[in-house]
């Protein structure tokens, strides 16, 4: 066995552990994978493999990381989305995983942050008020005509 193949074997088995134990999408690995000292061609079929025995699966990727943003950390859609552009993530698949978050529990969600956060924010008046909410709002990743709505109702 050459230096070059045990490097590789013991890489992808590495990158196996590390996929077994939480989900990664391809752009984390590849970067891993450039840490680690692989060269790009070796980090392509090591990846290669990773996807032919399911050990990287970006639209379960996808699904997973909306569900623990929007359940965790209360990020709202845009956010979300931007996140897993910068992930490389295909835009139709974030568009599926993204439907799983039921409109109805999203206002809802949404109007449960604000109203949480408007019990710590100091305001001479409505107007002060509803720009810090407004401002918050947007840097959890919400909608803009979404807050806007919201804002007019509890505000």
């Amino acid at each position: 066995m050459t230096e070059e193949n045990t490097i590789f074997k013991s890489s992808l088995n590495k990158a196996m552990h590390l996929c077994s134990r939480r989900e990664y999408c391809i752009s984390d690995i590849k970067n891993k994978l450039q840490t680690w000292g692989i060269n790009e061609s070796e980090s392509d079929k090591i990846i290669s493999v990773l996807k032919k025995e399911n050990f990287i699966n970006e639209m379960r990727y996808s699904e997973a990381y909306v569900k623990d943003k929007y359940n965790q950390n209360k990020w709202g859609k845009i956010k979300i989305k931007s996140r897993l552009k910068m992930k490389s993530i295909p835009s139709d698949l974030i568009e599926k995983a993204l439907e799983y978050i039921n409109e109805d529990t999203y206002i809802q969600r949404l109007r449960d942050i604000l109203a949480e956060r408007k019990k710590n924010i100091k305001a001479k008046n409505r107007y002060e008020m509803k720009g810090k909410l407004y401002r918050y709002g947007m840097s959890k990743g919400f909608e803009s005509s979404l807050l806007t709505d919201i804002l007019d109702d509890i505000v």
